[in-house]
């Protein structure tokens, strides 16, 4: 018997009992409000858990309400009743801070999935305080690891996001760690128990993602010998990871997209629809806003995946993290080949604070793991890094044409800014190709032509920005 207290504000009285009697039968102690005004007096007296809330009311509606009990001093789950048609609301609402949706006629089954859900996740508000902690006093968050700004940063949203069912979507270059973040979210959530499957759309035949996302019934096409569930089924109840989200054939998208918003698959060759509980985490190392531009991805599966983002920043531009993630790897990859590697030369600390990392993290721990193995004593030297790692390859010399020259007195922020800029006009504009060559993200060079557009004298540099 769940003892967990449900506040339900409809202003249908119909609905709003029919509701509060349905809640009350799976076992909840419940209390009613007829909008939102009354709903916030009852939210604050008797101190609900969780608030089951129409968006349309009179005095006030569904929208300021959550936002009202955001400031509330303990936390409660906010699952939202929306109209047909009505999912972009759905997803303000979720990104305002709402628990879930479920859209009108109410389907019984899926409100008291919802409510589970929610109570679970009340449940971990303790132990996530202990996590958040830990992470405070030394730098970690599951398997992620910094104590630079960027990475609190990274924590934080991560701590925010992992008790609700809000879909993710997780960007940034190849190897920073965008898995280990889907993983921690996981491990953060009510969730935690049940399964975490990941799926890699690009290292998947377009022929055959279908089947492995969705499963397949016997005979659905040749070789299919036998039914297999998908990466739902599997996930049931848990979460899954659709990591190279923009590699996924758009009309795969189309399909997947569907699942999201019924909850409901139909596995190839099957004429009947199974309902999943899965929440859906997507990764991928392209500019999502790019990848949408260039048809890669589809524009409505994007706003339904980006409720909320998470860019993963790489190695170089949080360079401070190095101690501990050479710590923290070594850790890993000494237990993993049973070996007591302790420490790192002071050398290679210098020459890995030098490197600029193109493979980010994911690159840092295969030297390490490499250098583990071939070492024979307690420390890493030189000698056991791959070969030729931290080598500069030498460039042909820059054309007279594309030379940027500096005067004495010239400021560092100055001499950044006419660098960018000739680099971008030497590129033809092509803002990727420019922050490759500068080793930069492609969001930092965004943000360096914003600043300079907005604080620049004259129409000069802001037509050099464009």
């Amino acid at each position: 018997m769940n003892q967990e207290k449900v506040l339900i504000v409809e202003d249908e009285e119909n609905e709003r009992t029919g509701l509060a009697e349905l809640v009350s039968a799976w076992g909840y102690r419940t209390e009613t409000a007829s909008d939102g005004v009354e709903g916030l007096e009852k939210a604050a007296a008797w101190s609900p858990g969780i608030v089951i809330t129409d968006l349309k009311m009179p005095r006030m509606g569904g929208m300021e309400l959550l936002e009202r009990l955001a400031s509330q001093p303990h936390a409660i789950a906010v699952v939202v009743l929306t109209a047909q048609g009505s999912i972009d609301a759905a997803v303000d609402a979720m990104k305002t801070g709402a628990y879930d949706f479920i859209q009108k006629p109410v389907d019984p089954a899926r409100l008291r999935t919802i409510l589970h859900n929610a109570a679970r996740q009340r449940g971990t508000e303790v132990e996530l305080e202990v996590t958040r902690r830990k992470l405070r006093d030394t730098g970690l968050l599951g398997s992620l690891v910094g104590s630079s700004k960027k990475m609190q940063e990274i924590f934080r949203l991560v701590e925010m996001v992992a008790p609700s069912t809000a879909s993710v979507l997780i960007t940034g270059e190849s190897g920073t760690g965008k898995e280990l973040v889907a993983r921690t979210i996981h491990n953060l959530s009510p969730r935690k128990t049940k399964p975490f499957v990941a799926i890699n759309c690009s290292a998947i035949p377009e022929t055959l993602i279908e089947s492995e996302i969705f499963g397949h019934e016997k005979g659905a096409f040749t070789g299919a010998l036998e039914r297999r569930a998908g990466c739902f089924e599997l996930a049931e109840e848990g979460t899954l990871l659709l990591d190279e989200i923009g590699e996924m054939p758009v009309g795969t998208q189309a399909k997947l997209l569907r699942v999201l918003e019924d909850r409901r698959l139909r596995r190839l060759g099957s004429k009947v629809e199974t309902e999943v509980d899965v929440r859906v985490l997507a990764a991928t190392n392209k500019i999502p806003e790019e990848a949408v531009a260039k048809g890669e991805l589809r524009n409505d599966l994007y706003y339904r995946l980006n409720v909320f983002n998470i860019n993963m920043p790489p190695l170089r531009e949080h360079k401070e993290d190095l101690s501990q993630l050479v710590e923290a790897l070594l850790a890993e990859v000494n237990q993993k080949h049973q070996r007591t590697v302790a420490s790192v030369a002071d050398n290679v600390v210098n020459l890995f604070h030098h490197y600029a990392w193109p493979g980010n993290v994911r690159e840092l721990r295969n030297a390490l793991e490499r250098a583990v193995i071939v070492c024979e004593g307690p420390t890493i030297e030189m000698k056991h890094l791959p070969p030729g790692f931290g080598s500069v390859t030498p460039r042909p010399a820059v054309q007279e044409a594309n030379a940027v020259r500096l005067g004495v007195g010239t400021t560092v922020e100055e001499a950044e800014r006419l660098l960018i800029l000739k680099t971008l006009e030497a590129t033809n504009h092509n803002k990727t190709r420019a922050a490759e060559i500068l080793g930069i993200s492609l969001k930092t060079l965004h943000n360096k032509l914003k600043e300079y557009g907005a604080s620049g004298s004259g129409s000069e540099v802001a037509a050099e920005a464009s």
